[in-house]
């Protein structure tokens, strides 16, 4: 052990020992971590920002695909159109309706809307007053 130390300390300092021509060389094989990351990545969590209703049509393709989970931030659609904010937010329950997804939103500005594959957790204490009547409109989940 003590042995191995001083082998790395002599290659550390930068003194090579006789000792040390005896190892075999190490290879490595260089990984192009961009390569990594986009084989891996079997879901995709992908923010979009929607300004104008023409904006919603990214994210919608995406979870068409059905391997990415849509961050929708709404605030700039819905400072400037209250109407136009409808009617996306519409689009997008549609939508998740027709694949089986599920949207919910999170805090006053954002959305998440998921594929079939992934749903939203909801706090039991939202669902409870659903039961108890005191949430009565079932499109308030946002």
């Amino acid at each position: 052990m003590k042995d191995a130390f001083s082998r790395l300390k002599d290659r550390i300092m930068g003194q090579i020992n006789e000792d040390s021509d005896n190892l075999p060389e190490e290879q490595y094989l260089e990984i192009n971590p961009s390569e990594v990351i986009d084989s891996k990545a079997k879901i995709m969590v992908r923010p979009f920002i929607i300004k104008e209703f023409q904006d919603i049509k990214p994210a919608l393709d995406g979870l068409r695909e059905g391997h990415t989970i849509a961050l929708v931030n709404i605030k700039p659609l819905k400072d400037k159109d209250i109407v136009e904010l409808k009617r996306a937010v519409n689009k997008l329950k549609k939508t998740c309706d027709a694949i089986e997804g599920d949207i919910a939103g999170f805090g006053e500005d954002w959305l998440v809307a998921t594929p079939s594959f992934a749903k939203v957790h909801r706090q039991t204490s939202v669902s409870t007053q659903r039961t108890s009547g005191i949430i009565e409109d079932d499109d308030k989940d946002f």
